[in-house]
């Protein structure tokens, strides 16, 4: 079996046995001699050569850029005049809030101590020494006498009444007398009975007069006693600001143009402000 096996040499050179077809089939892109493509790039770079031309180096080829991360904001630089300026008006906050906690505090310890009560007062009697009306000139002419009355509750202040007082008995919007209160001293827990003597002129009117006799004749005449008296409240030895005692009497009586008898008072009702 292995001599019918045998091996025949084929010459090559021989230019009867040499392959005629390509050892790349058409279509494929390499053969023996490689790449066409190459090989053409080859030969156009020789014949550039031949005609002189000496390529440059070659470009070097892009740096990939890389984005650097955004740059850290410069740090803020303190102000050394506005915190200066926050820590003084913090401070002065702080110091009135400190000084307005205490003096709250003193006033209502004192106020505590003192234990402060309005004084009072009341009229007591009111008699007309003169009233007549000129029918003529409508001209009402009175005097009055008034008796009134002021105590004093506290036990710890006292009352300094100073001179510059005013007082009025009013009919309606009109002023049929005025007077005054004489200066004094009111001490701790006193009560002081004042005389006063009050007189006017005023002119009415012919609706006022007709108003007036009407009252009269029911027996209920309104009338108004007002005192406006600057006063000093005085604590040991210490006189504090002085402020106005404002007092307001509404009265009724039951007559006013007849003088033969006393004049009653019917109603009273006093109020007491004061006007710093």
């Amino acid at each position: 079996m292995a001599d019918h096996q045998r091996i025949h040499p084929v010459d090559l050179e021989a230019g009867s046995n040499r392959p005629t077809a390509p050892l790349v089939p058409g279509g494929s892109f390499r053969s023996d001699k490689g790449d066409p493509a190459r090989s053409a790039n080859h030969q156009h770079q020789q014949r550039r050569q031949q005609q002189g031309y000496v390529p440059g180096p070659l470009p070097p080829p892009p740096r990939r850029v890389v984005p650097l991360a955004p740059p850290l904001p410069p740090p803020r630089k303190r102000r050394g005049g506005r915190g200066c300026c926050c820590r003084f008006l913090c401070c002065v906050v702080i110091t009135a809030v400190v000084v307005a906690v205490l003096a709250a505090a003193a006033a209502g310890a004192l106020y505590l101590a003192l234990d402060p009560k309005a004084p009072r007062y009341s009229v007591d009697r009111l008699s007309v020494s003169a009233f007549q009306v000129d029918p003529s000139t409508l001209t009402a002419r009175a005097g009055f006498d008034v008796t009134v009355t002021a105590a004093n509750p506290n036990s710890r202040i006292g009352i300094q009444y100073e001179p510059g007082s005013s007082l009025g008995v009013w009919y309606s919007s009109y002023r049929l007398a005025r007077g005054a209160l004489p200066a004094f001293y009111q001490g701790h827990r006193n009560t002081t009975v004042l005389a006063l003597a009050m007189a006017g002129e005023v002119q009415l009117g012919s609706a006022v007069v007709s108003g007036l006799q009407d009252a009269q004749r029911t027996g209920a005449v309104p009338l108004v006693f007002r005192a406006d008296v600057p006063v000093r409240v005085e604590i040991g030895n210490f006189k504090l600001w002085k402020v106005t005692s404002r007092v307001r009497c509404d009265l009724v009586v039951d007559r006013l143009m007849d003088v033969s008898s006393p004049i009653k008072i019917k109603a009273s009702n006093c109020k007491f402000s004061l006007k710093l």
